[in-house]
C-alpha cells in the first residue's frame, strides 16, 4: 500500500481541487480529508456517512457545586485566568479559556473539579461516488487537530486494507503545524501545489523544510502556472537546485472555478488543458510512486 499526501503550504493553491482530479482518476484508492479544520474535499464527493464517532483527544474539568467549599485555591493557581466566581452558581470554568491541563483538579484540597472526557469532534466514514472516503469535522475553537488528522490516517489505511486497496490519497491542510506535521510522517511522498506568488514560492520552501526534516520525498506542481512566467520559471530553477521532482504544471482556466461551484471535479467537468495537464501529473506521481521502495 502507498500512501500520498497533498500539501500546499498555504491556502487557496488548489491543493483539494488537485485532491478531487485524482480521485476521479485513481482507481483504486482510499480518500483522507486531512483538513479537519475546514475540510472541504466532502464537498466535491457527495459524501453518504455509512460510519460516525465522536472524537475525544482531551480531559476537561467540571466543578462540582456540591464538594466545592469555594475556597477560590483553583482560581489562584489556574494561570489561564479559567476559572472565575458567579456570585450565583458558585466557582464556573470558562471552556473557551481553559486549557484542559488538569491542574485545578490536582491543587483542589476537596477534590472537588472533576476531568471528564470532552468531544471535539466527529470523524466519519463515508461511500461517494469516487469511492471510500474518511473526513472529520473539528469543534469550534477546539485544539489537537493533529491528532484527529492522525485518526483519519489510521481510518484511512485500515478501510485501504479491509478493502484490498493499494493507495491512501490525502487531502492535507494548509501550513505547515501540527496538522501539515501529522498529515506526511510515515507517508510514501508529498506532492506540494504551489503557485506562482512571492507567498506561494515562499511556502514551498517552508514545506520543503518540513519533509527534509521529517525524510519525506517531496514532489512539485506548480497551479496557474502560466499567470507570471518569471515566478514560474523561479520555481522550476529552485525545484533543479533543491533536488525537488516538478512533476506537473496546470494553466489557469475560468473553467475550474465553474466546476467547482457545481460540485464536481476538474474531471468530471472537462475543463479543458487543465485535464490534460491534471491527468499528466496523476501519471507522473502514479509513476514516482512504483519508483518507491517496496513497490511491486
Amino acid at each position: 500500500m502507498k500512501e500520498l499526501t497533498i500539501l500546499s503550504g498555504k491556502g487557496g493553491t488548489g491543493k483539494t481541487t488537485v485532491s478531487a482530479a485524482f480521485a476521479s482518476l485513481a482507481s483504486s484508492k482510499v480518500m483522507a480529508d486531512c483538513d479537519v479544520d475546514a475540510s472541504n474535499l466532502h464537498l466535491l464527493l457527495a459524501p453518504e456517512p455509512r460510519q460516525t464517532a465522536d472524537f475525544t483527544a482531551m480531559r476537561s474539568p467540571r466543578i462540582d457545586a456540591e464538594l466545592c467549599a469555594e475556597c477560590g485555591y483553583c482560581e489562584s493557581w489556574c494561570r489561564f485566568d479559567a476559572i472565575k466566581l458567579d456570585f450565583d452558581d458558585g466557582y464556573v470554568i470558562d471552556a473557551l479559556a481553559c486549557e484542559h491541563c488538569g491542574l485545578c483538579a490536582l491543587v483542589c484540597p476537596e477534590s472537588a473539579i472533576l476531568m471528564e472526557d470532552h468531544v471535539c469532534g466527529a470523524w466519519m466514514v463515508s461511500d461517494t461516488r469516487k469511492g471510500t472516503l474518511v473526513h472529520a469535522r473539528l469543534g469550534i475553537g477546539e485544539d489537537n487537530s493533529g491528532k484527529l488528522v492522525t485518526l483519519v490516517r489510521r481510518e484511512a489505511r485500515r478501510a485501504a486494507q479491509a478493502e484490498g486497496v493499494g493507495l491512501v490519497l490525502n487531502d492535507g491542510p494548509p501550513g505547515i503545524g501540527c496538522p501539515a506535521t501529522a498529515a506526511i510522517t510515515g507517508t510514501d511522498l508529498v506532492l506540494a501545489v504551489t503557485e506562482p506568488t512571492p507567498s506561494g514560492i515562499h511556502d514551498l520552501e517552508r514545506v520543503a523544510e518540513l519533509c527534509k526534516h521529517f525524510k519525506v520525498p517531496l514532489a512539485v506542481c506548480i497551479n496557474k502556472h502560466d499567470l507570471d512566467a518569471e515566478k514560474s520559471a523561479a520555481i522550476r530553477d529552485w525545484c533543479q537546485s533543491s533536488g525537488a521532482d516538478l512533476l506537473g504544471e496546470i494553466p489557469f482556466d475560468p473553467a475550474v472555478t465553474k466546476a467547482l461551484m457545481a460540485q464536481r471535479s476538474v474531471i468530471d467537468a472537462d475543463c479543458g488543458p487543465v485535464v490534460d495537464a491534471v491527468t499528466g501529473l496523476w501519471e507522473a506521481v502514479s509513476a514516482r510512486l512504483g519508483q518507491l521502495p517496496g513497490s511491486p
